[in-house]
């Protein structure tokens, strides 16, 4: 009986696909890449047309040996890795690595892990694809030359240890350059003020002054406030227009692997790294019961929005007997790809839309069963009708001034019925509904607030907010960016301060040498211009090694300029007041992985090192002897434990609020709240108590409670956690305690 070898990457991958193709196949599983350039030395021949050198990874030997064996007993084998120009060049690895025919078909690449696409695949194997190899290639190239000659120049005038990457560098400018704006932002006074209004002393709304005349309003000092309510003190006042208009709200795209991890990150707090490794497990297969392993989404690496028909047509069926005729769009949505999208794959959806999350959450875990979930419903959503939202802009005179009121109610769900998508930035509250009003009808003002306030800078990035600018400005690639994010945290460029990318002084400090001697490296739009020389490579349209020459003579000739004229750059350590016990110098603060720490100038003497531990002027609600102060887990995360650790273990992730709740006597802590407004939140499960109020100094004065209630959080998991018995070590800037779980792995 004849035998099909399939080697796949991993053995998730492997356990699914054996299952749907049966006992005429054999699968075994290369565990990524076999073959890559070697990390002690250059690798790539620039004298002889940039050729790679290739060696086999270590570790890998025993794994290509069983490959090898497995192939001689085979009558054809078939190379299914991804299918992208990653795994194409993990297929002409193997195919060279076990001596099989690149240009024989035997390739073969499916968009989603179900029986008929594993089959269909297996009916139709192709050749290598040279373009593919080309492009990945060209990639590797291109990183290695700027890797390994930029780096050593930054050892050797800035620190050792550091590194520069074509595309981590220009992330890095792009949260230094925030930081510079942020920095020289002046903010600017102005004012607004509202009036609560009644009819006959009912129905109370609110309005907010809106035009002088015919100009609209702008208030810039408090004397101009003054001024204008003196000029309405005894004005009577009247609606004079009402505007009522229908709006439609179409329903979000598909998931792409930039908007998944961008959304993932807003409504899950899943890192980008954590996004991919979990949606990867979700593409490869996981076990469901009687059904065995199945792959519950379609490849998770995309540029596209594009969803096949058949996926279309089910999801319209099943909406329809869901929901009602009414919530399927009279044609299906089609959305055209925008630039040099890469078109090759779908969106990311599920691979049965009748899969109902609820229906596996009992063989997912937690990660799993969230990612799955918003993947599933914002693909449902993007097939649904558009939800219809009536809005009433109503104009209140008084005088020669107009107050606008405005108010909108939804008459037609639609797509919201199963998925709302969140917002970067700070949306304003949702508008209200306003009572039933007549035009000419008389009103009166019960009151009339007037509110300071001030523009605000730009905001920093976070790590949706940042992977959404690299995708805008065409820098690297979405299944790059974890990766970059990670990497420019553990070089010490950036740390996460508050869910916010916050630049050290080492990065600025980088970023404003590379400006300086290597503009091109970190050009923005020379960087996006090179990502387009990749696509075009891979398209056939551009020659590999005429990519890399021309970028490597120019970069050859600036390496050599910049040794010559950059001297030794020093990174200010900043004093602190804490004493050396050991040989009482001042300690300094340094930056590491995990965030700040206290280090002894004296190094390498004295080599004594202690936390650096930010207070917060909360007593610990626990021993009541020890105050809250900053620790870091050891991925990084933000938290807030005692400081007599490990004597007390109190622990706790939001900030404390320095206020205990009014009904149980327990601690506040923050939460986060829209526009200028936070969230109080009581740690006691039991009492739950919460209350919004305005930021503290989001007008100029303290902040003050606006509305108090006891709803239940809509956290499920409770914000505070004692510690489960693991340990908290303490060393040169690494804390660990309790970490978020999960956030480790990516693609081999």
């Amino acid at each position: 009986m004849s035998k099909t070898l399939v080697i796949v990457e991993s053995p998730a991958k492997a356990k699914s696909i054996g299952k749907l193709l049966g006992k005429k196949y054999t699968i075994k599983a290369s565990m990524g890449h076999v073959r890559d350039l070697p990390k002690s030395q250059f690798g790539v021949d620039v004298e002889h047309g940039f050729t790679p050198k290739y060696i086999t990874i270590r570790g890998k030997g025993e794994i290509i040996k069983e490959l090898r064996a497995a192939v001689k007993k085979a009558d054809r084998v078939l190379l299914a890795s991804d299918p992208d120009r990653e795994g194409e060049a993990i297929a002409w690895h193997l195919a060279s690595v076990l001596e099989i025919d690149e240009n024989s078909p035997c390739r073969i690449e499916f968009n989603e892990i179900t029986r008929q696409a594993v089959q269909n695949a297996v009916k139709e194997p192709r050749p290598i694809d040279y373009n593919r190899v080309h492009a990945q290639q060209a990639r590797r190239v291109l990183d290695r030359l700027v890797g390994y000659m930029l780096s050593p120049l930054l050892w050797r005038k800035v620190k050792k240890g550091l590194s520069a990457g074509r595309v981590q560098s220009v992330a890095v400018r792009l949260i230094c350059d925030r930081e510079e704006e942020i920095t020289a932002f002046v903010p600017e006074e102005y004012w607004t003020l509202t009036a609560v209004f009644t009819r006959r002393g009912k129905d109370p709304f609110e309005a907010r002054l809106y035009k002088a005349g015919d100009k609209k309003v702008e208030i810039k000092t408090q004397d101009q406030v003054q001024e204008i309510l003196k000029e309405l003190r005894g004005v009577s006042y009247r609606v004079v227009r009402i505007t009522r208009r229908e709006k439609k709200r179409q329903p979000p795209l598909p998931f792409t692997t930039s908007s998944l991890q961008q959304e993932a990150y807003r409504k899950l707090n899943f890192t980008a790294r954590k996004t991919m490794m979990v949606a990867q497990q979700l593409y490869e297969g996981l076990e469901l019961g009687p059904e065995g392993p199945v792959g519950l989404v379609t490849y998770i690496r995309t540029d596209s929005t594009r969803v096949a028909a058949q996926a279309v047509e089910d999801a319209r069926n099943y909406i329809r007997g869901k929901f009602g005729p009414e919530y399927v769009p009279e044609k299906p949505r089609q959305v055209a790809a925008r630039g040099r999208i890469q078109d090759a794959h779908e969106a990311i959806r599920p691979t049965s839309v009748e899969r109902e999350p609820e229906a596996v959450k009992e063989y997912l875990t937690p990660d799993q069963y969230k990612l799955y979930k918003l993947i599933w419903s914002r693909f449902v959503a993007s097939q649904m009708s558009p939800a219809v939202v009536e809005t009433t802009s109503v104009d209140i005179g008084g005088g020669r001034y107009i107050f606008r009121a405005s108010g909108s109610v939804v008459t037609f769900p639609g797509f919201t019925r199963v998925y709302e998508e969140s917002r970067d930035d700070e949306a304003r509250e949702e508008e209200g509904v306003l009572p039933a009003l007549s035009e000419g009808e008389a009103l009166e003002a019960e009151s009339l607030t007037p509110k300071q306030h001030f523009t605000q800078p730009p905001p920093r990035y976070t790590d949706a907010t940042l992977v959404k600018a690299l995708e805008e400005k065409g820098i690297g690639r979405p299944s790059t960016y974890a990766p970059i994010l990670e990497t420019i945290i553990r070089r010490g460029y950036v740390v996460r301060e508050k869910k916010q990318l916050v630049p050290t002084e080492l990065g600025m400090v980088v970023v404003d040498l590379l400006k300086r001697h290597f503009p091109d490296i970190i050009d923005v739009e020379f960087t996006a211009q090179m990502e387009e020389s990749l696509d075009r490579i891979e398209e056939g349209e551009m020659d590999w090694v005429q990519v890399v020459r021309d970028f490597y003579g120019p970069f050859q000739e600036t390496l050599a300029r910049a040794e010559e004229e950059i001297g030794r750059v020093a990174v200010a350590d900043e004093v602190s007041e804490e004493v050396c016990e050991q040989c009482g110098r001042n300690m300094v603060i340094k930056t590491g992985r995990y965030g700040k720490f206290l280090a002894c100038p004296g190094f390498p003497e004295c080599r004594n090192t202690r936390p650096l531990l930010e207070t917060t002027g909360v007593p610990c609600p626990r021993c009541k002897k020890g105050e809250l102060v900053v620790r870091r887990s050891k991925k990084g995360r933000r938290f807030f434990g005692c400081s007599r650790y490990p004597e007390c273990d109190f622990m706790v992730w939001d900030e404390p609020a320095g206020e205990n709740c009014p009904r149980c006597g327990d601690m506040l802590v923050v939460k986060r709240g829209r526009g200028e407004r936070e969230v109080l939140e009581c740690i006691n499960e039991q009492c739950r108590y919460r209350v919004t109020r305005e930021k503290a100094g989001s007008n100029g004065e303290a902040a003050r409670d606006v509305a108090a209630g006891s709803e239940p959080a809509e956290e499920k998991e409770p914000s505070f956690k004692p510690w489960d018995g693991g340990t908290l070590s303490i060393m040169a800037g690494k804390e660990s305690g309790p970490a978020a779980t999960g956030e480790t792995g990516g693609r081999s």
